[in-house]
């Protein structure tokens, strides 16, 4: 079976435009999470959100963009996807060879221009500039015209879990010979539409989210994009490998549209299948990039599956507490920051745990650590509909 390496990185969220800016807010404990500058909506000013630092026009003259129907889905995407593979140093002719495969994910796509959608669905006035561009599709499509990309190309939307089940897929694919690289990942920007949609399920929080927290209230909606680029051992060469995927589960607890049992079926399961496939135990995994939206059901439903999986539960945290929940963009997103863990041998804190659930005997991490040996991460998403998704990157030694 073919190893895969991941070996090049890519992201813009609402803690930076640069990997850099990413690990500073990591370390110094810097949320994201705030007063909207960009995103419109009635809720702009009664809940934080976590947004880029960035208008639309920024972006556009940020890549060069003049086309129009350019939506800040796949600006966001462009961005993210620039950066990795200037990361793993891709020449055009790697990037549109038939042994390039390229899968992304997206929630919202283009739907986040959701005044526009409602206009020209309804037919009201000339259509708009956007007029083909609300698939959740459009940033890939975007991307491959631009890139020349001629391998394999997807798009994947298990909610939450999307780019988690990106970066899977992506690996299966290497380890099976169907392609000798992947680039994969995901974006998704604030909407009206998914908020709205968030705050008809009574899951938003009116403060900064809390994860892991006894008295959190709910999610914190972010926007972000992180992509990854997977190669197989046999091209990688000499070329930097930041980690290795060595293992992958995905069940589905097939419980609830939008929570997990309250035995956490489909959370247990998709971890477990994780270790199996990586060939590991329980105890070789040395920390967790938890799931850790914050709500009630989540931390509550995920603390219980580490209880029940770990004889000790290893270090663990929510990065949601710096970038808010970034939806098909979190797996890839939160993938990177187990990354970056392990790279330089460091853990982040979770932000805004005040009083950490009771019922469990063990916290989440809540300062910054450094020198800290790790060899295997586990990073967890898990969606709507109960797709539930584990990956363990390992260190390359």
């Amino acid at each position: 079976m073919r190893k895969v390496f991941i070996t090049g990185i890519g992201a813009i969220s609402s803690l930076g435009k640069t990997i850099e800016a990413h690990r500073s807010a990591l370390i110094a404990g810097k949320t994201g999470m705030g007063k909207a500058k960009h995103f419109q909506s009635s809720y702009s000013e009664k809940m934080p959100f976590a947004e880029i630092d960035a208008s639309d026009t920024e972006l556009k003259k940020s890549l060069s963009i003049n086309e129009l129907g350019f939506n800040r889905t796949a600006l966001i995407a462009l961005f993210a996807f620039d950066q990795a593979i200037l990361d793993a140093d891709l020449s055009p002719s790697e990037i549109s060879d038939f042994s390039t495969a390229f899968i992304s994910s997206s929630t919202v796509g283009g739907m986040c221009n959701t005044i526009e959608l409602y206009q020209d669905a309804n037919h009201f006035g000339e259509p708009s500039e956007f007029v083909d561009s609300y698939e959740g599709s459009d940033h890939l499509l975007r991307i491959v015209k631009r890139y020349r990309i001629n391998g394999y190309t997807d798009t994947l939307n298990t909610a939450c879990s999307s780019s988690a089940n990106a970066i899977m897929l992506g690996a299966r694919l290497i380890q099976t010979g169907r392609a000798k690289r992947v680039i994969v990942g995901g974006a998704d920007c604030l909407a009206k539409f998914t908020v709205n949609g968030f705050n008809a399920l009574r899951i938003l929080s009116e403060e900064p989210c809390k994860p892991f927290d006894r008295d959190r209230e709910g999610l914190t909606l972010g926007e972000a994009a992180a992509y990854l680029v997977l190669e197989s051992d046999e091209i990688v060469g000499t070329k930097k490998k930041y980690a290795e995927v060595v293992g992958f589960g995905n069940t589905n607890d097939a419980f609830h549209p939008s929570a997990t049992s309250d035995e956490a079926v489909g959370p247990l399961s998709a971890m477990q299948e994780a270790l199996r496939i990586a060939g590991l135990s329980p105890e070789n995994i040395d920390y967790i990039n938890a799931h850790g939206t914050g709500t009630p059901n989540n931390d509550q439903t995920e603390s219980f599956a580490f209880s029940k999986l770990f004889e000790k539960v290893p270090p663990f945290n929510s990065t949601k507490s710096y970038t808010g929940h970034t939806l098909a963009a979190a797996g890839a997103l939160e993938a990177l920051f187990s990354i970056l863990s392990l790279t330089y041998s460091e853990l982040y804190p979770s932000l805004q745990v005040e009083s950490p659930i009771e019922e469990f005997d063990f916290k989440p991490i809540t300062s910054y650590q450094s020198h800290v040996e790790l060899k295997h991460v586990m990073s967890n998403s898990f969606g709507f509909g109960g797709n539930c998704t584990s990956l363990i990157l390992s260190k390359c030694l």
